[in-house]
């Protein structure tokens, strides 16, 4: 359902809610609908959740088992909607929502996504399943504010498993993807060179994930 765009600005202009960073399979939230990364929650019935607390808990408990509304914005879309959602702890899963979230602004929300161009066979990342040219890692446990934030992670999980949050263009989907960066793997960890930005991306950083060839796209 679409909501006008000027609702979610009624606070006074505080663009915050809570991020979504992951949905559990089963879970209230993916009966929702709720999308890891680029939804955020604004509001719950009819409370504004716009200012860190424990509210959305609070109002979640005080609904478990009946449906509630939430206000939804999707940085994707740049649209709001409006979802049901029955909070349980009998679907058998961690949380009465089952969804994983974070509260901070939405703006310049998908400032941070890392184009993966190019995955070399047999490389880390192509063990961890990422697909070049229409994959996009859009997270991380951790929270990436710019390039060296990402080159940072990478290079402090060398030889540990590292959990990355990945939308692939094909299938308009998020997904998690288990990655271990190896710079022993057999091939190029890092390009020697800066790589020419591609015509149809404007690009400010350029990554390499062992193996994988990663744009930073403004």
């Amino acid at each position: 359902m679409g909501l006008p765009q000027s609702s979610f600005l009624s606070d006074g202009g505080t663009n915050c809610g809570y991020h979504v960073h992951g949905v559990q399979e089963g879970s209230p939230a993916l009966n929702a609908g709720l999308e890891p990364f680029f939804d955020f929650i604004l509001s719950i019935g009819h409370t504004r959740l716009n200012t860190e607390s424990d509210l959305l808990k609070d109002l979640l408990k005080a609904n478990v088992e009946k449906a509630v509304k939430l206000e939804v914005y999707n940085s994707k879309t740049q649209r709001l909607r409006e979802l049901k959602v029955i909070p349980s702890n009998m679907w058998g899963g961690q949380g009465l929502l089952g969804a994983s979230v974070r509260f901070c602004s939405f703006k310049g929300a998908n400032d941070n996504v890392w184009h993966v161009l190019n995955v070399e066979a047999s490389s880390p990342a192509a063990l961890a399943g990422l697909i070049a040219h229409s994959d996009f890692i859009v997270g991380a446990d951790q929270v990436l504010q710019d390039s060296e934030d990402f080159f940072s992670l990478i290079e402090a999980n060398e030889g540990k498993p590292l959990k990355l949050l990945v939308y692939n263009t094909q299938t308009d989907q998020c997904r998690e993807v288990m990655v271990t960066p190896n710079g022993a793997w057999g091939g190029e960890g890092r390009s020697p060179t800066p790589w020419r930005p591609s015509r149809d991306l404007l690009t400010t950083a350029v990554l390499l994930l062992r193996g994988g060839r990663l744009w930073m796209t403004p």
